[in-house]
């Protein structure tokens, strides 16, 4: 079995998780623009508590986004730089993945609606549902207004809501019985997300670690009008 780290800064939750000799270690804690002081302290800690050292990690996976822009470029440049010291690939976990990976370990939900607060009047929003222990994308991750959400045509009912994107949940065009706005990612289900993509040899080197923000367009300049 691998040794696998993973950290997460996207969000104001700041965590990372061990999995070796089978058993994981995780720490969690919210707090908002101290993700760069705390992250480095608490992944030493963690192999302290572990017993081990970096250099029995196997690869590291992170959060790779969406979520706020500097909290998701914290845990790359982090990830990067350890996996260049260690000569070590690295693994991307979507955070609305994990939100919803987190929504089945904690509530059995196997059908979530993850949605993050994006600002902006917007959320970042994908639909996920059980296959085999992991939470895999149905359809695709965007970044909406509330009203325009959607969850899959054929499958309407039974939608567990995960994340501050449901904060919104008046406005939200897709209705759940059950959602948790307080939600927030968690380097645990970061981590159970990159054991399924290491088993799947989805490991990269850490040069190609890229943020997904969803959001790349809005840099991007429209193309003029013709005159």
């Amino acid at each position: 079995m691998p040794t696998l780290l993973a950290l997460d800064t996207a969000t104001e939750a700041c965590s990372v998780a061990l999995l070796h000799d089978g058993k994981v270690l995780s720490h969690y804690e919210v707090i908002p623009r101290l993700h760069a002081q705390k992250l480095l302290p608490m992944i030493q800690q963690i192999m302290a508590d572990a017993g081990v050292g970096l250099s029995a990690v196997d690869a590291i996976a992170f959060g790779r986004g969406p979520g706020a822009f500097t909290g998701v470029r914290i845990a790359i440049g982090v990830v990067q730089g350890l996996a260049f010291a260690l000569d070590r690939p690295v693994l991307g976990v979507s955070n609305l993945a994990a939100l919803a990976q987190g929504a089945w370990r904690r509530e059995g939900a196997t059908q979530v609606a993850a949605a993050i607060d994006a600002r902006m009047d917007e959320v970042y929003w994908g639909c996920y549902a059980l296959s085999d222990g992991e939470m895999q994308l149905v359809g695709a991750e965007a970044v909406l207004p509330p009203h325009a959400v959607q969850v899959p045509a054929d499958n309407l009912e039974g939608w567990y809501g995960a994340g501050t994107g449901w904060g919104y949940a008046d406005r939200l065009a897709v209705k759940a019985q059950r959602f948790d706005a307080s939600a927030l990612p968690h380097a645990e289900d970061v981590l159970a997300l990159a054991g399924f993509a290491w088993a799947r040899n989805e490991a990269i080197e850490a040069a190609q670690a890229q943020p997904v923000y969803l959001r790349d367009n809005v840099a991007t300049p429209k193309a003029s009008k013709p005159s």
